[in-house]
């Protein structure tokens, strides 16, 4: 029997009703042209929506489903806001299955991609070739974020009224990290602490070094089973992660409509400038500097963009870097850059490589001064550069790592660090767009390195 609908019909049906509702709701209005009544509109998205999931069935793709889930949640959040605040446990129970999948996930690649070859030389040119890469990358995300604000000027007259303090975070805030504990913190005290407690810089280091250890061992008899165990290991944990995978739309659904039902869609109100010049800005590093990178390095951009579109779509949803990590190592081998170079360099740059991240660090810490009625000198935006590219580093794997790092940068240039929970009203819609590039950024490195070793 013959489909009543093909796959393109259903697409330009979609992009059509999409089309008419952006109208009805955005540019009709603005533009004084029509002036409907709220059930015209509310059919309106969800005739698109129906579309839309007639559409999915039919393309059976899982970034689409991702879209869909993406808006489908936004509504729920309208309209039904009692509902939606109860979904957010969708996306607790899939960010717990992607937590326990990377400890054995690292740990299994990382001991194949070291040991399996025994060459410990090349671990070494990988260990500071990244370094090199990620200290330069984000430095000029740095610089951007900071030309930015400066030449934007939009934090000038901004009013900042505390949101709601967190009593957790006001407390960490107040004891941040010496020099001393930051490198500390990078260093294994107990593997099965750092694994509980999602330290993966640390877990890093400990799968390294024994990876390292197994391929100094000369008896081949001892060797083959942890490494044929390491190897299996890696393996099951790939088929893992496909699985957890098809819980990725409802926890994307739950947590956009959790989002918006708390929030509101007009949440940006007297943040919106901040917001809008973040993702404006993010873009701008996007095409400024990752994309003359990966034509310099020759990186087939079709290929890469999509291989990175899962990884990056359930980044912006969930506002988590781990949550994509499975699934960017999966891909970005799947692209062919070598499973010893994926494993080493995309976690490692997850506590190194955090471009969306220092971006939004440098934009929000002058955006909170400008606020505040304080014209940063040069001198001290750079001694804030300096600063930053060292704390972003010291607390990967911390939660709301990226706000107690402002907190502490606000604080070091003698400015009120209560303003900075003004902006934890927006910092969930802020943290989408920085998490999705610092994603892009590593997947990136991870081309480049293995440009760089010449073998892809």
């Amino acid at each position: 029997m013959k489909p009543l609908f093909s796959t393109k019909s259903l697409t330009r049906m979609a992009l059509f009703f999409g089309l008419l509702t952006s109208i009805f709701h955005i540019i009709g209005p603005w533009q004084g042209w029509v002036n409907l009544a709220p059930s015209v509109l509310d059919s309106s998205r969800w005739i698109t929506l129906i579309v839309l999931f007639a559409l999915g069935i039919k393309r059976k793709s899982l970034t689409f489903w991702i879209f869909f889930s993406m808006l489908l949640g936004a509504e729920v959040g309208v309209q039904f806001p009692d509902i939606a605040k109860n979904l957010k446990v969708l996306s607790k129970i899939f960010l717990h299955l992607i937590k326990s999948i990377i400890a054995p996930l690292l740990f299994g690649t990382l001991v194949v991609g070291i040991a399996g070859h025994s060459d410990l030389k090349q671990v070494g040119r990988m260990g500071w070739k990244s370094l090199l890469y990620f200290e330069v990358v984000t430095t000029l995300a740095l610089v951007i974020g900071l030309l930015a604000i400066n030449l934007s000027g939009i934090g000038w007259g901004v009013n900042l009224a505390p949101d709601t303090v967190d009593a957790d975070l006001l407390s960490k805030t107040q004891n941040p990290q010496t020099w001393d504990e930051i490198i500390l913190h990078t260093f294994p005290e107990n593997i099965a602490k750092s694994v509980a407690d999602g330290q993966i810089l640390q877990i890093v280091v400990f799968s390294v070094l024994f990876g390292i250890g197994l391929a100094m061992v000369k008896d081949e008899k001892k060797k083959k089973p942890i490494l044929d165990f390491a190897e299996g290991l890696s393996e099951v944990m790939f088929k893992f992660t496909n699985l957890v995978m098809y819980v990725a739309p409802l926890a994307v659904g739950g947590a956009i409509a959790y989002t918006v039902s708390k929030m509101g869609l007009d949440v940006l109100a007297n943040l919106f400038k901040l917001v809008a010049l973040l993702y404006v800005t993010l873009a701008v590093f996007i095409f400024v500097v990752l994309l003359p990178i990966a034509l310099l390095v020759k990186v087939p951009i079709k290929k890469f963009l999509n291989a990175i579109s899962e990884p990056v779509s359930i980044a912006f949803a969930t506002a988590s870097s781990e949550a994509a990590l499975p699934k960017a190592l999966e891909k970005m081998e799947a692209m062919g850059v070598p499973r010893k170079i994926v494993s080493f360099v995309l976690p490692t740059g997850y506590s190194f490589n955090l471009d969306g991240t220092t971006l939004y660090l440098s934009l929000a810490a002058v955006f909170i001064a400008q606020a505040s009625g304080i014209d940063l000198t040069i001198s001290q935006e750079i001694i804030m550069c300096f600063t930053l590219m060292l704390t972003s580093k010291g607390v990967a794997g911390i939660r709301g790592a990226s706000f107690l790092i402002l907190v502490a940068t606000i604080e070091s240039l003698g400015l009120d660090p209560q303003k900075a929970f003004a902006l934890l009203a927006v910092d969930a819609l802020m943290d989408m767009g920085r998490t999705s590039v610092n994603v892009i950024g590593n997947c990136l490195a991870t081309v480049v390195v293995a440009k760089w070793e010449k073998e892809m």
